[in-house]
């Protein structure tokens, strides 16, 4: 097994205990928190992992995260094959960052002296949920890690025979985003001929490069980020800029400023400037997501183009941009992977 699933599955040798049993839990996003809230109540009828007993915890991640900033566990419940957790378990995070997110809930025996065993899992697809039902509901719980996350069954009223829940298909790199990153912008148009000394002889589009936030790395542990941007339709090297190398964070802070001239407010709206992050490796790199600031058109100077794709969010923030010469316009947008 590979660091990361090690971390995901403990210490635990997988399979040695038969599972068994479900469990019950309800799932809430506080928007005035940014919170999402894992409440865990309880399991029934676990298997016995020695000598007609178990010692049971909870365990959840939030995937593709494996990492330990990702995981979060209840206490444990001594000598109890239906014990009861009353916990609540909690997520800092934008409701948008859930899209593409896999709550993996997994039931463990804990032992002081050996190696934890596994009792079970559940997943569940995020994009997909109901947030509009936050009651709780019966799981059945699956061995080993279920290849499909499970939406909630219909009817939970009997907890000694959940029905099966149905199964959604999602991948684990099916994110809609891995993080956000903060910048903030302004266009300096040009001056008049009395206006030479205050201005500058061409426009000038300056961008602060501030931080990324909440990053999700490809793998377990830590991203080692840079951003580099374009202004499309140039995509040479004259118009490449980079930040420096921020190593080890997920929240990695830049404070990186970069100038692009010769613009007029006309050339702007058939740009593209777009920004992508990436982990920095020892002979390589690895794109984790990326922002495109544009109209959104869908063409440039009359040719359609593919980069002219802005979402509705990144498109307002370029209007903002054309409308306020010589003002900074600020955002914090996700990081989109397509």
């Amino acid at each position: 097994l590979s660091g990361s699933w090690m971390s995901l599955y403990s210490e635990g040798e997988l399979g040695t205990v038969p599972v068994r049993g479900c469990v019950q839990f309800s799932l809430r996003y506080d928007p005035a928190k940014k919170e999402l809230q894992v409440h865990v109540l309880r399991c029934r009828e676990l298997a016995e992992a020695k000598k007609q007993r178990s010692d049971p915890y909870i365990k959840t991640y939030l995937l593709p995260d494996k990492s330990n900033r990702s995981k979060r566990k209840t206490t444990v419940r001594k000598r109890s094959l239906d014990p009861i957790f009353n916990e609540t378990l909690k997520y800092k995070l934008e409701k948008r960052d859930l899209q593409g997110r896999t709550l993996n809930l997994s039931v463990w025996h804990h032992d002081s002296l050996g190696r934890n065993l596994f009792l079970g899992e559940v997943e569940i697809a995020l994009g997909s949920w109901d947030w509009a039902n936050t009651r709780p509901e019966w799981f059945s719980l699956q061995p080993r890690v279920s290849p499909k996350p499970l939406s909630p069954s219909l009817s939970s009223t009997t907890p000694h025979n959940p029905p099966d829940p149905p199964q959604m298909p999602i991948s684990s790199d099916g994110l809609a985003s891995r993080g956000n990153l903060n910048l903030a912008l302004k266009f300096i148009p040009t001056g008049s001929e009395g206006e030479r000394h205050l201005r500058p002889p061409t426009g000038e589009l300056h961008i602060w490069v501030k931080d990324a936030q909440s990053l999700i790395p490809l793998q377990s542990g830590t991203v080692d980020a840079f951003v580099q941007c374009y202004v499309l339709p140039d995509d040479s090297k004259t118009s490449r800029q980079k930040t420096r190398v921020v190593k080890r964070s997920l929240n990695p802070l830049f404070n990186h400023t970069m100038v692009y001239d010769g613009f007029q407010a006309k050339d702007l709206a058939e740009a593209c400037a777009e920004f992508t992050l990436w982990h920095h490796e020892a002979f390589s790199k690895r794109q984790l997501g990326g922002i495109r600031l544009s109209l959104g058109t869908g063409s440039s100077y009359g040719l359609p183009v593919g980069w002219m794709d802005s979402t509705a969010e990144e498109r307002g923030v370029w209007g903002r941009l054309l409308q306020q010469p010589g003002q900074w316009v600020e955002a914090l947008l996700p990081l989109r992977t397509n």
